[in-house]
């Protein structure tokens, strides 16, 4: 089991696609400055400037949030939040199935 901190969810249900989403869309308000509501959660990451370093770190921390172990591809393989959020969404579906 994880140790969780502050910046890690605080409920032990699963995590939802709607909760990453929302992480996502918080992470980038947060790390690049950003107004929530210019926030487009179909466009692609590297739209808002995002570098591979800055993948890399938002998916360390994502990593943590879902509790899963993720490729550090991720972003690039899935190029938006909404295309990340619906990928995990089904990968934690799956594994709270069985």
């Amino acid at each position: 089991m994880f140790r969780r901190d502050k910046n890690e969810r605080t409920s032990d249900g699963p995590v939802t696609e709607e909760a990453i989403r929302a992480w996502m869309v918080d992470y980038l308000v947060d790390k690049l400055s950003v107004d929530p509501s210019t926030v487009d959660t179909s466009r692609a990451f590297e739209d808002y400037g995002l570098d591979s370093r800055a993948g890399i770190q938002m998916c360390g921390k994502l990593e943590k949030f879902v509790e899963l172990r993720l490729s550090p591809a991720l972003l690039y393989e899935h190029s938006s939040i909404d295309a990340v959020a619906a990928h995990l969404g089904r990968r934690l579906v799956e594994e709270h199935s069985h």
